[in-house]
């Protein structure tokens, strides 16, 4: 398992343990965002803030490839479904283990509904990818969500911890799931999931404080860091908030002094 591990310290801190995913595969679901028009530029802000890994599809590998400026782990994601589908939950495979590897993957990610009319459709991809990841010694970072007929509270804690575990019992790497609002109850999440945790950061929040709140009872709950994307890049200084968060990941700063990285 040589590969995966120094695969892994291309996403994760080594000294820390943690990692700052951005991700960046909105483009598929939700077209050309605020934030998410000039890649370049966006890659840029973020990679200098210091995250640890950018996300995005196959085809913006090439669109966002830099050439220059401070290196960052890419994770390659496989999934996709578009805001126009008759089932937005419903995810498919639209590029495999070795054309990430291609296109030069430090990881994998997919994207799970559990509860979608679609799941075992999900999860019987889940598991070719995680066959093919331990083959090629990629890591696998898993989004695992709770949507569909059955699920009336996506944040409801039951559901989150069987999010992580699913992850876990599929054979990602990593798993991401939304957060479940607080310190203890997401130390439960974590508690049953032998895999590292990240946190989601959802839609975009309505202050700064609310992010940074968030992400510091992730972490002292034990998550092993965060995957936040609109709330970074369609910050109005996503340099700055990448920076203060990773901050808050790597350096246990607190609340007000990830307050102070972002208005220095």
């Amino acid at each position: 398992m040589i590969g995966k591990a120094i695969r892994l310290e291309r996403i994760i801190n080594r000294d820390s343990g943690k990692t700052v995913i951005v991700p960046m595969d909105h483009g598929v679901t939700v077209g050309p965002i605020e934030g998410l028009e000039d890649m370049r530029t966006t890659i840029g802000h973020v990679v200098s803030g210091g995250a640890n890994a950018i996300l995005m599809h196959k085809g913006i590998v090439r669109a966002g490839h830099r050439g220059s400026g401070k290196d960052v782990g890419l994770i390659v994601h496989l999934s996709a479904g578009t805001m126009l589908s008759p089932d937005p939950n419903a995810k498919e495979i639209v590029c495999d283990v070795e054309e990430a590897i291609k296109l030069g993957a430090d990881a994998i990610s997919i994207h799970v509904n559990i509860g979608a009319e679609t799941e075992g459709q999900m999860l019987r991809q889940f598991g070719r990818v995680s066959e093919r990841c331990t083959f090629w010694q990629m890591p696998l970072v898993a989004m695992v969500y709770t949507r569909g007929p059955k699920i009336s509270n996506e944040y409801e804690l039951k559901n989150i911890k069987l999010a992580a575990r699913v992850g876990a019992e599929l054979g990602a790497d990593i798993v991401k799931v939304v957060y479940t609002g607080t310190p203890e109850s997401f130390a439960e999440v974590v508690a049953g999931c032998p895999i590292p945790v990240v946190i989601a950061g959802g839609p975009k929040m309505g202050s700064d404080e609310e992010i940074f709140r968030m992400v510091e009872g992730a972490l002292k709950a034990g998550a092993a860091g965060i995957s936040i994307g609109r709330n970074a890049w369609q910050h109005k200084t996503p340099e700055k908030m990448v920076r203060a968060l990773s901050k808050m990941v790597h350096e246990n700063a607190t609340v007000a002094a990830a307050q102070q990285v972002l208005h220095t």
